[in-house]
């Protein structure tokens, strides 16, 4: 096939992401002779094709799905890090053995964040590490850096804080998932002779990064959870309609 016209429609369709079987359809091209336009643009201009395998969310200016994004965000900032190699990099968010839930729901917010990136779980003694493979957990998460993340300075971007905006309850399960816990204290009094138990429910984030923190307390603020600090890292959630709030949106720990 020798249309210049033709082939033009079709190596313009191809450096905008069109696949090569819906390129074919469309323009009535045999989907081999497609392929092979595209290998030769593709070799000749590989900058102005969207990144081959995980279509990047940041990159193609589709911004990522709200929810999980806003869910992962909290889970990074707590256990997670970017190893950042040349070609390839790997989100790493650790969860504890204890709570097979929360693994799965971390992995399928890394699926539903980044489609097509490879995932997969590495055992360690009490624990796992969740990981996602692809060179653009650095385009999801600007805050990546060198040295642990209380070492430098944490904040979001515009698009992060609109997303968080939007689902502060997702963030704030994140961020309880990775580095909080639902506890339940008890004390003892005597009345009218009688000892009785009495049972309360706290939550608690702790974090050593001060920004984490305030990120924390920010979204808290967002949705009329009542906090104060425990101590200079811990952040205990105690009031009875907060609890109720973090009971709702949040709850224990599986």
């Amino acid at each position: 096939m020798n249309n210049p016209d033709i082939k033009l429609r079709t190596i313009t369709m191809c450096r905008t992401g069109v696949s090569n079987a819906e390129v074919a359809r469309r323009l009535g091209v045999p989907k081999g002779t497609v392929g092979y336009w595209k290998f030769q643009d593709r070799a000749r201009h590989p900058d102005l094709y969207p990144p081959a395998g995980a279509k990047c969310p940041i990159c193609l200016g589709t911004g990522p799905t709200d929810r999980p994004y806003s869910y992962l965000l909290g889970q990074y900032l707590g256990d997670g890090h970017i190893i950042a190699k040349p070609r390839q990099h790997t989100l790493s968010i650790t969860c504890c053995d204890d709570y097979p839930v929360i693994m799965d729901d971390t992995q399928r917010a890394m699926v539903r964040v980044l489609p097509g990136a490879n995932t997969t779980r590495v055992r360690r003694t009490g624990c796992t590490d969740v990981k996602s493979y692809s060179a653009h957990w650095t385009c999801l998460f600007p805050q990546h850096g060198p040295g642990m993340k209380h070492t430098r300075k944490i904040e979001l971007a515009d698009w992060q804080r609109e997303i968080v905006e939007s689902h502060p309850w997702e963030f704030i399960r994140g961020l309880i998932h990775s580095d909080g816990c639902r506890i339940t204290n008890w004390t003892e009094k005597v009345i009218a002779g009688e000892r009785k138990r009495y049972e309360y429910t706290r939550y608690f984030f702790s974090n050593v990064s001060s920004d984490i923190r305030d990120l924390y307390c920010w979204a808290l603020g967002l949705v009329g959870v009542e906090w104060r600090y425990a101590n200079w890292r811990n952040i205990s959630v105690a009031k009875k309609n907060s609890i109720a709030l973090m009971d709702l949106h949040v709850g224990p720990k599986f």
